[in-house]
């Protein structure tokens, strides 16, 4: 069973999206479509499903739509109860009722390991986890959920996916000792090694649990790759205490932080959706045919 004293999760949702301009310039990554619902939704529903009961967005200018897609809109309500739309209704209200959001600002892109220290006040003196927008996971359990599986007191989990040698550079790869084939002791960690600098295969993808005292490790983490502070840098001292471990989550993880991540994961998800698979095979098999 999910351990239920991590109650607070931070979604650091502040990047400019620059990858899918030009229509980030005016529409925030996260809420791009994956089918018929946004980005954000998957991950918010990931982490609602776990238990956790206190969302905090961490935004930036132009993100507005994140928070306003979880709020009620009572004009929108209104017309779709007027016209008679009331599956439509029902599916609007489910997105609201969904759990309680809250944003705070990111005013400078600083790193990851600086936008979650934004959350700080809003989380206060308790553990917490984080997730991360561009990584959907669709699992039978929620893949924040096994992370908080069998956790010792004040340690910090991380997610774990093995990763080719070549990808090593676009994650924070992890070293330890496999205490079960799922399950690492994670001794070190290094933010995108070079393939030839990498301690293992091991990456962390965009799930975290962390302790309270996380916040001050932050606080004090100096700037690193990039002149950002990395979230990694800090949960590397927890590692030098014999305090981190490693989930090799069961899963299917799409990174919808690119363009080719996105379409493979609305593929994905649309060929679960009864009444979508039928088209959507046809169309990919007459599409293949070209």
């Amino acid at each position: 069973m999910p351990n239920h004293d991590v109650r607070a999760a931070v979604f650091p949702v502040a990047g400019r999206g620059t990858r899918f301009l030009p229509v980030t310039k005016t529409v925030p990554k996260e809420v791009l479509p994956i089918v018929d619902r946004p980005c954000i939704e998957y991950v918010v529903a990931e982490a609602v499903a776990a238990g956790i009961e206190h969302l905090v967005f961490v935004t930036a200018k132009g993100k507005d739509a994140l928070v306003d897609y979880f709020m009620p809109d009572a004009d929108l309500e209104a017309f779709l109860t007027l016209h008679g739309k009331d599956d439509l209704l029902d599916q609007v209200r489910q997105v609201v009722s969904m759990a309680d959001v809250i944003a705070v600002r990111q005013d400078e892109a600083l790193g990851l390991g600086h936008a979650v220290l934004q959350a700080k006040d809003a989380i206060g003196d308790h553990d917490f986890a984080v997730l991360l927008g561009d990584d959907i996971i669709d699992s039978e359990r929620p893949a924040i959920a096994q992370l908080m599986e069998d956790r010792p007191s004040g340690h910090a989990v991380v997610a774990l996916m093995e990763v080719p040698s070549a990808h090593t550079s676009r994650y924070g790869i992890c070293a330890g000792s496999m205490a079960t084939p799922t399950r690492m002791a994670v001794h070190s960690m290094v933010e995108k090694p070079k393939p030839e600098d990498a301690p293992s295969n091991f990456a962390i993808v965009g799930r975290y649990i962390l302790p309270a005292d996380m916040w001050h490790r932050l606080a004090e983490t100096r700037p690193g790759r990039g002149g950002e502070i990395q979230l990694t840098d800090a949960i590397a001292s927890l590692a030098a205490e014999g305090r981190v471990d490693g989930v090799a989550f069961s899963g299917q993880r799409f990174d919808t932080g690119n363009v080719v991540g996105l379409l493979r994961a609305s593929v994905h998800f649309a060929l679960k959706r009864p009444d979508l698979e039928a088209p959507v095979r046809a169309m990919l098999a007459e599409m293949s045919n070209r």
